[in-house]
Parts: structure tokens; sequence; C-alpha cells
């Protein structure tokens, strides 16, 4: 800036500056603009622009991160024992079996321990399978289809019960943490 200019901003009536001296404002201007020029000064508000959205790119990008690892530990504990589980109600499905044995034949007294060693059996699996979070399906003659635990096996005549009703089920659902797990196979009226 001139010394030409200087006299003329300060010659303008409409400027008023209480406690300073505008001169030294003017020259302190000076200084600034000699310091920085504009182009400078553009380049440098572009470097800040960009580092900070890389700054909030990266901020996001870890809160992302850090949600699907908290999702990913969670789902991973929650579903551990699905495959112990599936093995596990192989075992069921052989113990409800053998509990169906009829006590009335010759061997009465083996029979009843057998059964009663069954009944054992059946508990500590049943309180395991509380304790991982295992349900069991088991529908009613009579209730309806659900496609959502249930898998029709085929579709058979049923005096009494309504069309797309369970009539039979041949082998019992389950869930795990109120995930399917396996359906109830069952029987429905035609």
């Amino acid at each position: 800036m001139t010394n030409k200019d200087k006299e003329d901003i300060i010659e303008q009536d409409d400027i008023s500056l209480e406690g300073v001296e505008l001169e030294e404002v003017l020259d302190e201007m000076d200084e600034h603009n000699e310091e920085v020029t504009h182009q400078q000064f553009e380049e440098m508000r572009n470097a800040l622009t960009k580092a900070q959205d890389e700054a909030l790119r990266s901020r996001a990008e870890m809160e992302n991160i850090r949600r699907r690892a908290e999702n990913d530990v969670a789902s991973a504990r929650k579903f551990a024992v699905e495959k112990f589980a599936a093995e596990v109600l192989l075992v069921r499905d052989s113990l409800d079996q053998a509990r169906k044995i009829d006590l009335d034949q010759e061997n009465r007294e083996i029979l009843e321990k057998m059964k009663e060693g069954l009944d054992l059996t059946m508990k500590q699996l049943e309180t395991a399978m509380e304790k991982f979070n295992i349900t069991e399906i088991d529908p009613q003659q009579g209730d309806r289809l659900d496609l959502e635990k249930h898998q029709a096996m085929g579709l058979m005549d049923a005096e009494g019960i309504d069309s797309n009703c369970i009539v039979q089920v041949i082998q019992k659902g389950y869930t795990i943490n109120e995930r399917l797990l396996r359906p109830a196979m069952v029987m429905v009226a035609k």
C-alpha cells in the first residue's frame, strides 16, 4: 500500500477507530500482506480444509470399525455353541426315542432301571440346553403351520383338523438365543 493510499484512507470521515491509531493498523496490514500472499493464504486454507476432511473421515472409519468389531464379538459370543448344539440335538432325539420304550415287557425291572437312567440323562441334557439358551419347538396337533419354525414333511388327511394345521410331529425343532437352529418336522393336514 502506498503512502498516498494510506493518506486517502485516513482522510475519509466515515472511519472512526476509538483508541487506535489508524496509521498503526494500516502499517500492520501492510506487514501482514507482505508476509502472506493471497495465493499462499488460499493454499494454506485448502491444506487445512483437506486435513480437517481427512481427520473427519478417519474418525468416522474408526467408529465404523469399532462398531463392526463389537457386533462381531457379540455375534461370536451368542452363537459360539451352535455346532455343539446341533450335535447335542441328535443325542436328544435318541433319548426321546428310548423314553418311549414299552415297560410292559418281560424284563420289567431292567426296563425300569433303564428308564430311570434315561430320565436322569434327559434332565442333565435339558439343564445343559437351558444353560446355552437352546429352546425346544414342540408344536401340538392342531397348531397352525408356521414356516418360520416348522418344516412340512408331507400332507395327510385328518378329520377335525383344519387345512395347513399340524397333524403329527415327526421331530421337534430348536432355537438357540431365539435363532432357529432346526425347524420342527411335521405332517400337515390337507
